[in-house]
Parts: C-alpha cells; structure tokens; sequence
C-alpha cells in the first residue's frame, strides 16, 4: 500500500509542486490544506502516514499547526517545508517534534530522501 501524505502550503503551486513530486514516485496524496488550522482538521479526518507542513502561513502558522498535530498524534510524521534564511523557525519546528525538513525551492530528490528517512 503507498504511503498516504497530506500537503500543506498557502501556496496552491507550491502543493502542486509537491503533489507531483510526490505522485510520480509513487506515494499516494490523501489531502491538502492552506493553512494550520485546516491542516489540523484534514489531520484528524485522513489520518495520513505523513505531512509535508509549509513554516509560514496565515490564520495558523506550520510551527503551531504541527504543536496541535502532535496533541492528536503524538506519533505523526511531519517534515516542514521552508525558504532560505528561516532557521530559526526550523529549530523551533524541529523542537516541536517535526521528523526533518526541506528548503524551497524544493528538489525532487531531497523531497524524497526526506520522505523515506522519516518513513523509515
């Protein structure tokens, strides 16, 4: 059964991006979510294997979002997506619980190899 992943960005092309990454390797897109508190919602529905959780966002920031996930889940696999020059809001993520992280502008195969490390 392909691994089940939820895509969350305010950017519609950014998960598109992330979609067709995903899809041509072979993992199975069950959502996507603009924001956090829309991410925390599809969390609860899909209960996917893994989440790929944009940092900035309105209504709910990525690092909050992913704070709410692990209420729920304290098991859920998260990688963060974010530009250069947020590392600070990585180690806070990472503090958070997040698995790993990927800069954008993504590169398929860092998506990926991000992906099967947080799978394992």
């Amino acid at each position: 059964m392909a691994n089940r992943i939820l895509i969350v960005d305010d950017a519609a092309f950014m998960r598109m991006m992330i979609r067709d990454i995903l899809t041509k390797n072979g993992y199975e897109v069950v959502g996507e979510a603009q924001d956090g508190a829309q991410a925390v919602e599809r969390y609860k529905e899909l209960k996917p294997d893994l989440v790929t959780m944009d940092i900035t966002m309105p209504e709910m920031d990525g690092i909050a979002a992913l704070k709410e996930i692990k209420k729920i889940d304290a098991g859920a696999k998260v990688i963060m997506c974010s530009a250069m020059g947020q590392q600070a809001m990585v180690i806070d993520a990472i503090q958070a619980g997040a698995k790993d992280f990927i800069v954008k502008p993504f590169q398929a195969d860092r998506v990926i190899e991000a992906i099967k490390k947080t799978l394992g």
